[in-house]
């Protein structure tokens, strides 16, 4: 069984793309699809043009997790109501969806993490949510097998979903309820007349429409860019890898501490990822960018390995990417169909080693296969939601890592914003402008 989607799959919507619709979706990763799937359930002709395969990238590529545990305060009404859409759509959807709510607890060796978890304790049950301490004794009551944790942190209520096949299975029903999917068509620009967005360029010709959700990962800021809108979004590989099964193992809910992470699958077996650790290829975005990004490096830095150079041609923030093109011309979209990374396997023998520590009575895990993925982030760690400065372009990215579990609602989200409904949340955090109109960068939980 494939864990991950590469351009070598089969193309399951070739198209071609028509040649007019109310709204043009860039991006067939969780929040592309879901947006769309929402503005055809309000009426809209909506096309998604994807420039490889849907959920080809991150949306694949993740723990599977659908967490509001450790969410920053503005986006935690939002995931939330992501949570609530992920069970309506499972109930569409059914059992091969893999949802389920199974928990998401943190732990920690560290007296600061737990005064963290105690902060988080305190917004959550501000919003309603049930998470609770848990001390070492109520661990072992969670997980008998394990060993060294000071405490940890958990919410009941979170869930997950097996996101190899989730957003396909969502894709799927976006086309039900009438979206137009075209993979293998990468959007080159949007199409101006007069100074006004009238569409898109592909590369299978000219889509007309008003509006355009630009919801492209790792790919955003350089769309962006080609069109004058600064969108400070950088990008980072996580590496996740398959376990074999083990006899004994840890049944508690999802964990992770400050060197791994686990999940169980709806198979049965196990996820293990390499907790909060990340790769950065440094590139001319990360100089660009430097600034907006100094209070993320100067707390977070020791989890991240910067690498001088991108691992192959074509990378988003690549030293020889192009930054500009004409819509004639074949574009880095077109060059690298789906980015993937191959995994960093010294930080999966890390993973291992500290499973092993803290769960003796296993030992180290085997690992069948592994994979990676770029996490598009931002500076404050939280998304931008927002019509761009060009009338009618929206942007729904730099999700940071947590764009599977709240995908849902940043589609339903985008679809009412695109409509010129309220949006139903308070999305002042979530503005692009918060990079331009001085605000300080506010990092949310330190967890």
């Amino acid at each position: 069984m494939s864990f991950v989607i590469s351009a070598t799959d089969p193309v399951v919507y070739p198209g071609p793309p028509p040649a007019q619709a109310d709204v043009v979706v860039i991006g067939g990763g969780v929040a592309g699809v879901c947006t769309a799937l929402y503005l055809a359930r309000a009426g809209q002709r909506v096309v998604l043009c994807e420039k490889g395969r849907v959920s080809g990238e991150q949306s694949s590529r993740n723990w599977g997790w659908i967490r509001q545990q450790g969410r920053d305060p503005a986006e935690l009404p939002i995931t939330m109501e992501a949570l609530r859409l992920w069970e309506q759509l499972a109930q569409e959807i059914g059992p091969e969806l893999g949802f389920a709510r199974c928990g998401v607890s943190y732990y920690t060796h560290t007296e600061a993490d737990l005064a963290n978890f105690e902060h988080w304790v305190r917004i959550a049950h501000a919003h309603g949510l049930e998470s609770r301490l848990l001390t070492p004794a109520q661990i072992q009551e969670i997980l008998p097998n394990a060993a060294g944790w000071k405490g940890g942190l958990i919410t009941p209520s979170d869930a997950r979903a097996e996101p190899w096949v989730a957003v396909r299975l969502l894709a799927h029903l976006a086309v039900r309820e009438g979206v137009e999917i075209v993979e293998n068509c990468a959007v080159r620009r949007l199409d101006m007349a007069g100074g006004r967005l009238v569409g898109v360029v592909t590369e299978m010709g000219r889509v007309r429409a008003p509006r355009v959700l630009l919801a492209g990962g790792a790919w955003s800021g350089l769309f962006a860019r080609a069109h004058g809108v600064r969108l400070p979004q950088l990008s980072v590989r996580s590496t996740v890898a398959q376990l074999a099964p083990m006899a004994g193992a840890p049944l508690g809910p999802s964990g992770v501490d400050e060197t791994f992470a686990w999940r169980q699958r709806a198979d049965g077996g196990y996820t293990l990822a390499s907790g909060s650790h990340h790769d950065f290829y440094i590139g001319p975005d990360a100089f660009r960018h430097f600034g907006f990004y100094v209070p993320q490096m100067r707390r977070d830095l020791s989890k991240t390995a910067l690498r001088p150079r991108a691992p192959g041609a074509g990378w988003p923030d690549g030293w020889a990417t192009a930054r500009r093109w004409t819509g004639a011309d074949i574009t880095p979209f077109e060059k690298l169909r789906v980015l993937d990374p191959a995994p960093n396997a010294a930080y999966l023998e890390r993973a291992r080693a500290a499973f092993a520590r803290s769960f003796p009575q296993l030992g180290a895990p085997q690992v069948l296969r592994a994979w990676a993925g770029m996490i598009d982030v931002m500076p404050d760690t939280v998304p931008v939601l927002d019509q761009s400065a060009i009338a009618g372009f929206y942007i729904a990215t730099g999700l940071s890592g947590h764009g599977f579990g709240i995908g849902p609602a940043i589609g339903r989200v985008m679809a009412d914003m695109m409509q010129g409904r309220a949006p139903g949340h308070d999305l002042a955090r979530f503005r692009l402008s918060r990079f331009s109109d001085g605000s300080k960068m506010d990092l949310g939980p330190t967890f």
